[in-house]
């Protein structure tokens, strides 16, 4: 049964369903800078319910290929039907959504209406019955720092009067996402300055994404995934090991390597090596006649071009990245598996920064690059990251091919794979952990890394990540 505070809101907007286009209009630069963030969030062509769809706007501008609207106010959803004949809309409590009971969406709404909710467990409950383990939620709502504003702003006539709402903070919801079985993916804030004046609200907002200044911006986003069960069944696992010049490396790396999964394939990627290195694998592909060992001679140049190259060839359901060198143990390679067949985590990054690492294994001046950029991309992406730069990275196959689909959104000028696959992973929303290495000295050859030349290269991906990830 509809609680009394719900009926009053929905009488609330019945009253307000006649100007709402005005004070849209009006309100312009935040709903249009909303209606194209969460089109970035969401993508296009999926299955999407949005809860609270109001006259139906926002739906719409996401571009479903299905798209359910639920709204408590039935003059709102006569308005949306109006407006969006394609699309569905219809009169309900967002506290129970049986009416959808066997449907399942790829991305589900609640933009601006967390805060008039009765009950936002139950709310997010029913949720969880729509969604399947790729699904994902994104919630926005306002900041609770500008309550005293928006509350003037409603009084002083420049802002839609709204009945009275909840002020959660992104801890509160942090703490009801966990309750409910989803866990948070990202983070971010936008709109410092909600208000349209030509050239200088976009100047404005632009510093506003910037790390600390944003605590104070007005909207919060955030995108979470439903908990799923584990997997039961054993997944298949292709590790890719791009090398060059890295000969003394090869037979080590194969016998060294732990059985997991069931079963595993080794693609060398060699980038024109040099020292036989070449001749070395097909030796220990010979003397080791019971792996999967592949051998791909690279195309291009860099690692990454080579870790594409061999991802597009991987038979496996698990895709990883070893490096030759062997600075990160093939040991340590089970814990990533494990982590990912345990719904862990879509997505895997190695961390070499949190245990001591043996003399020479990382100098000075890369150590504290390594930890700048880890900040730099912590705030870019919205999750965090303490190592970006360490080489071994794994995701599902499924999603890798769905990122490389999509490469052409950030181009392809990552000579290394680390930041194709971070930015990639980070536009799909999918979860991000990192699991602690053990970083080792090399023990044969000479590291591939220019420290300068590539550190020039990291600064203009972090320039332009920014235009990608924080601007759209």
């Amino acid at each position: 049964m509809t609680s009394t505070h719900t009926q009053r809101i929905a009488a609330w907007y019945d009253r307000s369903a006649s100007q709402v286009l005005r004070w849209r209009q009006r309100n312009h630069y935040y709903h249009d800078d909303v209606c194209r963030y969460v089109s970035y969030l969401c993508g296009s062509n999926r299955r999407v319910l949005e809860l609270g769809s109001g006259t139906g706007d926002l739906l719409a501008a996401v571009q479903p290929a299905y798209g359910v609207g639920i709204d408590i106010s039935g003059a709102m959803v006569k308005q949306a039907q109006q407006k969006y004949p394609a699309l569905h809309f219809r009169q309900g409590d967002a506290h129970d959504l049986t009416s959808l009971e066997g449907e399942e969406f790829d991305v589900i709404i609640l933009s601006d209406v967390i805060g008039f909710l009765d009950d936002v467990q139950t709310c997010l409950e029913q949720v969880h019955r729509l969604c399947k383990p790729q699904t994902r939620l994104i919630i926005t709502n306002y900041n609770f720092l500008w309550e005293p504003v928006l509350v003037l702003g409603e009084k002083t006539g420049l802002k839609m009067p709204n009945p009275q709402q909840s002020w959660l903070a992104p801890d509160d919801l942090r703490n009801l996402m966990a309750l409910t079985n989803f866990r948070v993916v990202k983070t971010e804030r936008r709109l410092l300055w909600p208000f349209y004046i030509p050239l200088l609200s976009g100047l404005i907002n632009h510093i506003g994404s910037l790390p600390g200044i944003n605590a104070a911006c007005l909207a919060n986003y955030m995108v979470a995934r439903p908990l799923a069960a584990s997997q039961t069944q054993a997944a298949s696992t292709t590790i890719v090991i791009p090398c060059r010049n890295e000969r003394g490396n090869i037979a080590d790396a194969i016998s060294r390597m732990p059985a997991f999964g069931s079963h595993q394939e080794i693609i060398f990627v060699d980038g024109h090596s040099q020292d036989g290195t070449v001749d070395e694998i097909k030796r220990v592909m010979a003397a080791n006649p019971n792996h999967d060992i592949k051998l791909m001679i690279q195309e291009g140049r860099g690692k990454g071009d080579a870790v594409r190259m061999g991802f597009a060839a991987a038979h496996g359901d698990i895709l990883m990245i070893l490096d030759a060198d062997l600075t990160v143990p093939p040991e340590d390679l089970p814990r990533f598996y494990q982590a990912m067949v345990q719904n862990k985590a879509e997505f895997l990054n190695g961390s070499r920064l949190v245990y001591p690492m043996e003399d020479q294994a990382m100098r000075l001046l890369n150590l504290l690059a390594n930890k700048i950029f880890a900040m730099t991309f912590s705030w870019l992406l919205g999750q965090r990251l303490k190592d970006t730069l360490c080489g071994t990275k794994v995701l599902w196959r499924k999603d890798y091919e769905k990122l490389a689909a999509n490469r052409t959104y950030f181009g392809d000028f990552d000579p290394f794979g680390d930041f194709d696959l971070l930015f990639g992973a980070s536009k799909m929303n999918l979860q991000l952990l990192e699991i602690p290495i053990r970083y080792r000295a090399r023990t044969y050859g000479e590291t591939q890394i220019s420290r300068f030349r590539h550190g020039l290269l990291l600064l203009r991906m972090v320039i332009y990540a920014w235009r990608k990830l924080k601007a759209p």
